[in-house]
């Protein structure tokens, strides 16, 4: 058995089911939302790359190391981006939350907070993670922002970590969550999504 088994998970209009081919003309869609293939500090596909993105995530699957997720909206099944469990490690019951990238019209919406909501409570009371990681470019600040407003801490940056997709050589800036510090992480989430909902009703 997978230490990560198929699964749909779903909140607030929001709904992480595994990716598949199916999904290639939404996420080509969803990259095309912003040209999001020319962000530096980014992996977002080239539209004519989605499908092979797909394939190298589905052989991840197999492998075992890589969960792919399409984001979708409930109401219309309209694909917003895609989001991974990777690095998956059972024997130490630990996983990163990665490969993350969303339509740009959705950027900055409820829906990341409500993807991190889903896939942490996934890991931390499903999956009984031990411990759950993040990784991000250097440079790429708007990221480390997000993964700092949910709690996680910066454990720290690995030089000379990876290409970048221009050929540059990246420093990769390291975060992680412990279960200890998940029911914090957690209220808090849920107070943010709370908020949102209330300014949206106001």
């Amino acid at each position: 058995m997978a230490f990560v088994e198929p699964v749909r998970l779903s909140a607030n209009g929001v709904v992480l089911k595994p990716l598949a081919l199916e999904h290639e003309e939404g996420l080509r869609a969803a990259a095309c939302d912003g040209q999001l293939w020319n962000l530096r500090v980014t992996g977002v596909p080239e539209p004519e790359q989605v499908r092979s993105y797909i394939e190298t995530a589905l052989e991840a699957r197999e492998q075992g190391h890589r969960f792919a997720f399409v984001v979708l909206e409930e109401t219309s099944d309209t694909v917003l981006g895609t989001t991974s469990y990777h690095d998956i490690v059972p024997a130490v019951h630990r996983l990163e939350i990665g490969y993350t990238w969303y339509a740009k019209r959705v950027q900055r919406s409820h829906v990341n907070t409500t993807c991190k909501l889903l896939l942490l409570s996934h890991a931390f009371d499903t999956l009984l993670c031990r411990v759950v990681g993040w990784r991000t470019d250097q440079f790429n600040f708007a990221s480390q922002q997000a993964i700092e407003r949910l709690g996680a801490k910066k454990d720290g940056v690995i030089r000379g970590h990876a290409l970048r997709r221009d050929g540059t050589i990246r420093d990769t800036v390291m975060y992680s969550m412990t279960a200890f510090e998940w029911p914090e992480a957690r209220a808090q989430l849920q107070y943010r999504q709370a908020m949102h909902h209330r300014t949206d009703a106001g």
